[in-house]
């Protein structure tokens, strides 16, 4: 479910996050949100949806993560089903210690977004995941995706070395710490952290009854 550690168990956890998603049961708000400081959504934040909506999701991510890779789909099949009401948000926490091209994943996100195209590295990153993570030259990878994306490749390749964008995703990271973050995927629901796993019908549960609210 939630990746803390990620190391000979992690082919059993991901197999048992992809079954809480599909047939996990489901549960009430009160035992799935924990305490935790409020998140506002800033300017800063890459936002997928209004800002404005009643409901948003901010997620502390790591794209080498398997958990958060299986995620991805869940997020995506709310975003359909909710359309306008809801807005996402993305921020980085890669693992670096275990996973060693989150980081450059994180900064080649950024460096698409420069470029106006953040969410579909984002999207591309996920789906693709299985194959670039366990690659020894992902830089390559990451440029190609880039020119399926027909982006500027002289100006991704000197952003994914940019000094700024690494001190982003840093920023990010410590931020994620702060709030008492350990691992990947964590959620927060209008500035509640909420526990993992999530699967689609207790996130779908929790949005509607915030929406009804």
């Amino acid at each position: 479910h939630y990746i803390i550690l990620w190391g000979s168990v992690g082919v059993a956890i991901i197999v048992l996050v992809l079954g809480l998603i599909y047939f996990g049961g489901k549960s009430d708000e009160s035992s799935n949100i924990i305490s935790g400081e409020p998140r506002q959504v800033t300017a800063l934040d890459w936002v997928r949806g209004d800002i404005t909506a009643k409901v948003t999701i901010i997620e502390y991510s790591d794209f080498q993560c398997p958990a958060c890779g299986a995620y991805y789909p869940v997020i995506k099949r709310l975003e359909e089903k909710f359309g306008s009401q809801i807005a996402v948000g993305y921020r980085h926490f890669p693992l670096t210690q275990i996973h060693q091209s989150a980081e450059l994943a994180a900064t080649a996100a950024e460096a698409a977004g420069r470029q106006g195209k953040f969410w579909e590295m984002h999207d591309l990153l996920f789906e693709n995941q299985k194959t670039w993570s366990t690659n020894s030259d992902v830089k390559e990878i990451f440029i190609g995706y880039a020119k399926q994306l027909q982006l500027n490749e002289g100006q991704f390749i000197n952003d994914l070395a940019a000094k700024d964008l690494r001190e982003k995703i840093s920023a990010s990271y410590k931020e994620g710490v702060s709030l008492g973050i350990t691992g990947t995927p964590t959620f927060f629901l209008n500035g509640r952290k909420l526990s993992a796993p999530r699967t689609y019908d207790e996130f779908e549960k929790i949005i509607s009854e915030k929406l009804n609210q």
